[in-house]
C-alpha cells in the first residue's frame, strides 16, 4: 500500500437540516482503485466533492499528505462529474484543449496525451466532432479525456458508466483496470456492486453518509458472513435509505404555483361507462 494522497479525518457535511455525511474517516492511498458504494443518496457524490476541493466541510478537515488543504492541490485531481459538463458547440478536443490551458499545459503535450487515451477509449476519429450530436457514451468518454489530460494523480469518478452501452462500459471499466495496474489512484462511486467487485480492490460501503464498511470484497464477505458482495451490502444496510437531497428540498412559492397550475386534476371518481 502507498503512502496517503487523501485524507478524511471525522468530516462532516451538512445541507441546512439535510446531513450528508457524518462523521466520515478514510485515507486514499496512492495506487488504490477505490469503490464508493451506496444508493442513491447515500452520500457518495457529496464525499467526492468534498475529496476535490469543490465543497468545504461543516467540521472535520479534508488534507492531502502533507497536511495542506485539498484545495491547494486540484490540478493534481482529475475529476469526471455525473453531468459531463461539456460545451455542446466545441468539438471534443476544444473541450480537453480548454480544460488543458485552465491547468497550464501546452497545446503540443495536452494533444499527445489526449491521443494516447483516446485509442484505448477508441475514439481518435471522433476528437474533431463537435459533442452537441455526441451519444451518451461519447460525451463520458470525452469527459474521461478531459480529465485525464493534466496527469492527475488522484482520479474522481461520479458514476461514470451510468447511462452507457455495454461495450462503451466495459470500455470505461477497462481503462480504469489499466490506470490502476500502471500506479494511478482512482476513486469510484457507483451503486453497481458488481461492477465495483470487477474494477476496485478496495470497497467503501456508504449509507445514509455514514461510512458502514471498508475493504477488500473478500474482507467484507467475512465481516458479514455473506454468501456474495450482494448479501454483505444488505446486510450492512439494512436500515431504510433516505431519499436523494435534492428531491427533499422544498420548492419557492412560485414554483410551487406554477405546478399546480398546470398540473391538470385527477377526477377524484371515475364511473364505470366513463
Amino acid at each position: 500500500m502507498g503512502p496517503a494522497l487523501l485524507t478524511a479525518n471525522d468530516v462532516s457535511k451538512s445541507f441546512g437540516e439535510i446531513q450528508a455525511l457524518n462523521h466520515v474517516n478514510l485515507e486514499i492511498h496512492e495506487g488504490e482503485i477505490v469503490g464508493l458504494v451506496g444508493s442513491n443518496g447515500a452520500g457518495k457524490t457529496t464525499l467526492l466533492r468534498l475529496f476535490s476541493g469543490v465543497y468545504e466541510p461543516t467540521s472535520g478537515t479534508m488534507t492531502l499528505a502533507d497536511g495542506k488543504h485539498v484545495k491547494e492541490a486540484r490540478q493534481n485531481v482529475g475529476v469526471v462529474p455525473e453531468s459531463t459538463g461539456l460545451y455542446s458547440r466545441l468539438t471534443a478536443w476544444e473541450n480537453i484543449r480548454y480544460h488543458s490551458r485552465l491547468h497550464g499545459l501546452s497545446d503540443d503535450i495536452a494533444w499527445h496525451r489526449t491521443t494516447v487515451f483516446a485509442q484505448r477509449l477508441e475514439m481518435l476519429d471522433a476528437l474533431g466532432r463537435h459533442t452537441k450530436g455526441f451519444s451518451r457514451g461519447m460525451k463520458q468518454k470525452t469527459a474521461l479525456l478531459r480529465a485525464l489530460v493534466h496527469a492527475p494523480k488522484v482520479l474522481l469518478l461520479d458514476e461514470p458508466t451510468a447511462g452507457l452501452d455495454v461495450t462503451s462500459a466495459r470500455t470505461v471499466r477497462s481503462l480504469v483496470r489499466q490506470l490502476g495496474e500502471e500506479g494511478g489512484t482512482v476513486i469510484y462511486s457507483t451503486h453497481q456492486l458488481a461492477e465495483a467487485e470487477a474494477v476496485c480492490s478496495r470497497i467503501i460501503i456508504i449509507h445514509n453518509g455514514e461510512v458502514r464498511a471498508d475493504g477488500t470484497p473478500q474482507s467484507l464477505l467475512e465481516l458479514t458472513g455473506g454468501k456474495n458482495l450482494e448479501e454483505a451490502y444488505v446486510m450492512l444496510t439494512k436500515d431504510k435509505a433516505r431519499a436523494r437531497q435534492e428531491d427533499q428540498k422544498p420548492m419557492s412559492k412560485i414554483a410551487t404555483w406554477w405546478q399546480s397550475f398546470f398540473t391538470p386534476r385527477t377526477p377524484m371518481e371515475v364511473g364505470e361507462d366513463e
